[in-house]
């Protein structure tokens, strides 16, 4: 009988997203081929415990990792789980799938525990990670590929607020209404403001910095369609279609993403073919630009008066349930969702021992 790859699906986390984590999570528990897979479920708290849940299903269905009865872990050298009292578990895992969403789990910080475990896992390296979670800094790799993006520019919240005043005039004069403000370091829309006006402007900049120490300023991308294309893949990645969030609140906010369930996908997206390649190669070498890896969401926006196109945003943890776009995109791609988890386990282990070819001693 062939063995059984033994997979920890990490997920909760210490974010704003950390409900949207438990979905994924569930969905993934739900999905995964158990004669193919021995499964670990293992949660992280929002005080950034992190716990294994004996009882993987009851924690998935509260919506929130938490409870007395979780036992404390850590991950040692060579992926073995370690209770906080020493103790090994005698559950040595070969791949670690992480379903965090937003700090503490996209931007990197978890990859490098994990690569300190000398661990496999899925998705982007700690570079990836990072750059892919800061906007300013993944818009800065994006425009050093000369991607396409609409004007943009950075506050922090130290200036902001010892400066509010002259913060606002300054944007003011290079930004025309309406225009966004975004956290930097934060995904699923949360803390995005719509600004419509300079009565606007103090609220929704202090909702935004209550968020993150740097707030991206973003014009509106008027009379746009936002489109996303899924990426799949290592050294040698692969571009999904091309789908179109039609959105049913002003613009794809959280509510729109996740409680109001008002917002339609189109698949494909109603780009011309001319366009929607050029969203695919657009994809790719976003992909590139900040050195993701294993999968990433790519979003864009697309004029409907000439179908120009810019590059939004990478997300490389995008949402993992089956109605969240990532997969649907491979679905309508060609792969089902349980064999794009698989795919994306492969990837991993393939990654890792790619790693392992490195010296790291002379």
């Amino acid at each position: 009988m062939k063995k059984k790859i033994r997979v920890g699906v990490l997920f909760g986390g210490r974010s704003c997203e950390h409900e949207v984590s438990v979905r994924s999570a569930r969905s993934m528990l739900e999905a995964m081929d158990r004669d193919k897979y021995e499964v670990t479920m293992i949660g992280i708290s929002k005080e950034g415990r992190w716990l294994l849940a004996g009882d993987a299903l009851k924690v998935l269905r509260a919506g929130v990792v938490e409870g007395e009865d979780l036992l404390p872990v850590a991950l040692d050298q060579g992926g073995a789980l370690v209770a906080r009292a020493g103790e090994h578990l005698d559950q040595r895992l070969d791949v670690i799938f992480p379903v965090l969403h937003g700090p503490f789990g996209e931007d990197g910080t978890v990859q490098g525990l994990l690569e300190l475990a000398g661990i496999a896992y899925v998705g982007a390296g700690v570079v990836g990670s990072a750059v892919g979670m800061d906007k300013e800094m993944m818009k800065r790799a994006f425009g050093a590929e000369g991607l396409p993006q609409v004007e943009h520019a950075v506050v922090r919240r130290a200036r902001w607020r010892r400066d509010a005043a002259g913060v606002q005039r300054e944007i003011e004069s290079r930004f025309a209404y309406p225009f966004f403000f975004k956290p930097a370091n934060l995904g699923s829309s949360v803390g995005v403001c719509k600004v419509h006006d300079s009565q606007e402007f103090r609220p929704s900049m202090d909702e935004a910095a209550s968020f993150d120490y740097k707030v991206i300023v973003e014009a509106e991308a008027a009379d746009c369609r936002e489109v996303e294309c899924g990426v799949l893949g290592n050294e040698d990645p692969q571009a999904s279609v091309v789908g179109e969030i039609v959105p049913g609140n002003e613009f794809y906010d959280y509510n729109a993403k996740y409680i109001d369930d008002n917002s339609e996908a189109i698949i494909p997206a109603r780009l011309s073919p001319g366009a929607t390649e050029e969203v695919r190669s657009l994809a790719l070498r976003a992909f590139r630009a900040v050195e993701a890896a294993g999968l990433a969401r790519v979003d864009f926006f697309a004029s409907r008066r000439d179908e120009t196109i810019y590059v939004n945003e990478i997300n490389t943890l995008p949402g993992f349930t089956p109605i969240s776009m990532y997969p649907k995109l491979w679905q309508a791609s060609g792969l089902s969702y349980a064999e794009l988890i698989d795919r994306l386990i492969q990837l991993a282990l393939e990654r890792h021992r790619d790693r392992q070819e490195t010296r790291a001693v002379l």
